[in-house]
């Protein structure tokens, strides 16, 4: 199953592009297998850039599902759903010769400020449910360099409403400015 769109992955890869004029190392929060993100790795390594790539998954599939991932339309993500080894992902860049990015294994809520980069130019979250994406939100936006690009997957999916409610609420409660927010649902 595509995770991913053919036009999401366009627009992906023209905003990392832009990206690479920020100082910053590129981060994803759920990789899955690891398809986008080798993408990005290619993208870095083609450019002769020295940034890490870091990536960030359970590799144990879905967390728990909270009230506001309540959706008659969504009922097929459950806990473990989508899950894939970190192992296969590794393999994966193995096989297309390239740099095996920073990976960690964990769900977000168990990671600290201290698991990400310092500084970050290009955060693509793709968490797919409310407490992933909150957590996501809390941990990349402090650290996001002047004009860094932020994406957002799953915006206004039907299945994963919980993804909008925890931008929605971050960012108007925070009532916070960013110059580049980019919110895909995969029916772009």
């Amino acid at each position: 199953m595509q995770q991913v769109s053919d036009k999401e992955t366009k627009i992906i890869l023209e905003l990392a592009e832009k990206a690479l004029k920020l100082k910053g190392d590129f981060v994803e929060l759920g990789c899955y297998k690891g398809d986008t993100s080798l993408l990005l790795q290619r993208l870095l390594h083609q450019n002769g850039e020295d940034r890490q790539l870091w990536l960030y998954d359970s590799f144990e599939g879905l967390p728990e599902r909270t009230k506001e991932d309540a959706s008659v339309a969504g009922d097929g993500f459950k806990k473990g759903e989508l899950d894939v080894t970190k192992k296969e992902v590794v393999l994966k860049f193995k096989k297309a010769g390239l740099p095996v990015p920073k990976i960690k294994k964990a769900f977000f809520e168990d990671l600290t400020p201290e698991d990400l980069p310092e500084k970050i130019a290009f955060a693509f979250l793709d968490g797919d449910l409310y407490t992933s994406i909150k957590t996501s939100l809390n941990l990349v936006l402090p650290r996001l360099t002047k004009n860094a690009i932020l994406l957002v997957h799953d915006y206004n999916n039907p299945q994963l409403p919980g993804v909008a409610k925890a931008v929605d609420e971050h960012f108007w409660q925070k009532q916070e400015v960013y110059e580049t927010l980019a919110l895909l649902h995969n029916k772009c």
